[in-house]
C-alpha cells in the first residue's frame, strides 16, 4: 500500500514522499525527524492501533495534517478518526484520482471524506438513515473491528495473528474484549456473530 501511494505522489510535480513507516513507533520518530505537511495513516498497523497513533500525532505535532486511508467503511470509524485528530478519511477502494484529490484538500486545510461516507453522514443528519440496531461497530474499537472482520472471513486465531503481525495471546485478548462488549459467551458465538456481520456488510 505504501508503495502504491508513493507511486501516485511521485507523478505529482508539487508533492513528495519524505518518509514512511510500518508501525506507530517508527511513524512518530519519522514525523519528528522530517516534520511533514501531511501524514497518511492506515488504521491497520503492526502491533498497534492506528486510532491511537492519530491521537498521538495530533497531540505531539498539531501542525501535521492527518489523513486516513482505510478499509473500514463504517461511518462510526470515520467519525472516531476525525475526533482523534484526522482531517481526511478515504476508503482504500477509491480511485487514484480521488486519493490525490483528498491529499490536496487536506493540505489546503479542508476536511475530506469519501463520498459514500459523506452521503451516509448527510442522510443520517437529515434523519433519512439510522444505524442498524445492534450493530457491533458502535461498541468495538477499530482494532477489535479488524479482528472481528477477519474472524468473519473464517480465519482462526493463529491466522489472524499472522495477518496482523501480533501474537496469538494478543488476538485472544482482543477477542475476549469483543465477547464482553457484545455479550457473547464463547468462541462459537463469536464466530457465528462475526460471520453474520461480515455477510451483511458484503450483502451476502
Amino acid at each position: 500500500m505504501r508503495e502504491w501511494v508513493a507511486s501516485l505522489v511521485a507523478k505529482e510535480s508539487d508533492l513528495v514522499i519524505c518518509g514512511h513507516a510500518e508501525d506507530a513507533a517508527t511513524t512518530l520518530a519519522e514525523v519528528s525527524r522530517v516534520r511533514p505537511d501531511l501524514a497518511l495513516i492506515d488504521l491497520s498497523l503492526n502491533g498497534s492501533s492506528g486510532m491511537d497513533l492519530i491521537r498521538d500525532l495530533h497531540a505531539r505535532f498539531p501542525s501535521v495534517r492527518i489523513m486516513v486511508l482505510s478499509m473500514h467503511e463504517e461511518l462510526s470509524i470515520a467519525e472516531r478518526a476525525f475526533r482523534a485528530g484526522a482531517r481526511g478519511y478515504l476508503l482504500k477502494r477509491e480511485s487514484t484520482a480521488r486519493v490525490i484529490e483528498a491529499i490536496r484538500a487536506v493540505l489546503a486545510e479542508k476536511f475530506y471524506m469519501s463520498p459514500s461516507l459523506m452521503s451516509a453522514l448527510t442522510a443520517r443528519m437529515l434523519g433519512g438513515a439510522t444505524r442498524p440496531a445492534g450493530s457491533p461497530v458502535d461498541a468495538l474499537s477499530a482494532r477489535e473491528i479488524e479482528v472481528f472482520h477477519l474472524r468473519g472471513e473464517g480465519r482462526m486465531t493463529k491466522e489472524i495473528g499472522q495477518h496482523l503481525r501480533v501474537s496469538v495471546k494478543t488476538v485472544e485478548s482482543y477477542e475476549a474484549r469483543i465477547k464482553e462488549k457484545l455479550g457473547l459467551q464463547n468462541a462459537a458465538e463469536l464466530m457465528r456473530e462475526a460471520v453474520r456481520w461480515h455477510d451483511r456488510k458484503h450483502g451476502l
